[in-house]
């Protein structure tokens, strides 16, 4: 017996952000990534306090006309919303009541069993997005992953990737791109 191939819906944000502000997802962590809904994965208290201490040292950091959303969603094409765990972008949180930011200066996630998603599929979407800064809290290596200069890649999952990467130790400092005299010790970041 044959069975019948399997058709995939693929969702664009759009459609996607109207079924959100329906309830449709109420109570399901889901993401829109390339098109598709990927669950969340559930959050550990290491991951938790991860995301904590990097959201304390960013806010302490960031001046005026700067802002840090937490595990909230980002535009960033027609096919993806992401939630990363931060991310910082100019302006006031009443700037986005309409609109989720399409462009921020910089994307972090907290990885632990997520850590080769974060580094292939998000990292190429936010990649082929043009987010020039974005960093992933390794939880398994304790390190600060620096990800940057995008580019184009037919090989990466959505047709782009980092040209740059770094792993930063705890003793290392770090620089936001958008903001050069922000400077973060890594430390803050892997409590």
């Amino acid at each position: 017996m044959t069975l019948p191939s399997l058709v995939l819906k693929r969702w664009k944000r759009l459609e996607y952000e109207r079924f959100v502000d329906l309830g449709l997802f109420r109570g399901d962590p889901v993401e829109l990534i390339g098109g598709q809904l990927v669950v969340a994965e559930p959050q550990g208290s290491d991951h938790a306090t991860a995301v904590g201490a990097a959201d304390d040292a960013l806010r302490a950091i960031l001046p005026a006309g700067w802002i840090v959303r937490a595990q909230m969603p980002v535009a960033l094409d027609d096919e993806s919303a992401p939630e990363p765990d931060l991310v910082v972008v100019p302006g006031i949180r009443a700037a986005y009541r309409e609109s989720h930011p399409a462009h921020p200066a910089l994307a972090v996630e907290v990885a632990d069993s997520s850590l080769e998603f974060d580094r292939q599929h998000k990292g190429s979407l936010y990649a082929r997005a043009g987010v020039q800064d974005y960093w992933i809290v390794n939880l398994i290596d304790r390190v600060l992953e620096v990800y940057r200069d995008p580019g184009p890649d037919p090989s990466a999952p959505y047709g782009w990737r980092y040209r740059s990467v770094q792993a930063l130790a705890p003793s290392a400092v770090v620089v936001l791109l958008a903001l050069p005299s922000a400077r973060l010790a890594v430390a803050d970041f892997l409590p």
